[in-house]
């Protein structure tokens, strides 16, 4: 396998969204996107809040992007803002430096697509995609 299939994909939104109802989060949106960057599977719960597709989709393409997670990448935002603000404008899905996206793996650390969350806050995100991504049988790039 080398990417992330249809039926994974669903796997993953299904198990990140019931997550996000056990922990009684706000409305969930999660993307989840090939290695090269190309949406395969999104799903907005119900009364998910404005732009949520952008921002799980630049989630996950900046973790595809930049080979970590949007977590790290919101560490190296602070650290390095010159050149993360120009990546904006070189990036056609753009790159959101805040938990919730995650490079997804196979056994040889090769990526196989990445996944990304929104909704409540960076952290329950993150959780949410990592109960996806584990659901599906996969694992996680931290």
């Amino acid at each position: 396998m080398n990417r992330i299939t249809q039926a994974q994909a669903k796997t993953i939104i299904d198990a990140a969204c019931s997550k996000g109802g056990e922990l009684e989060l706000k409305p969930l949106s999660v993307a989840v996107l090939d290695p090269g960057g190309h949406l395969v599977a999104f799903e907005r719960e119900d009364c998910a809040s404005l732009m949520r597709a952008q921002i799980a989709i630049g989630k996950a393409a900046g973790a595809l992007a930049l080979g970590m997670s949007s977590r790290k990448i919101g560490d190296m935002a602070a650290e390095r803002p010159t050149f993360m603000a120009s990546l904006g404008s070189i990036s056609p899905a753009g790159i959101v430096p805040a938990a919730g996206g995650l490079v997804v793996i196979d056994e040889d650390g090769f990526p196989l697509g990445a996944v990304g969350v929104t909704g409540d806050t960076s952290d329950n995100d993150e959780l949410c995609a990592i109960a996806g991504i584990e659901a599906a049988g996969l694992a996680a790039q931290f």
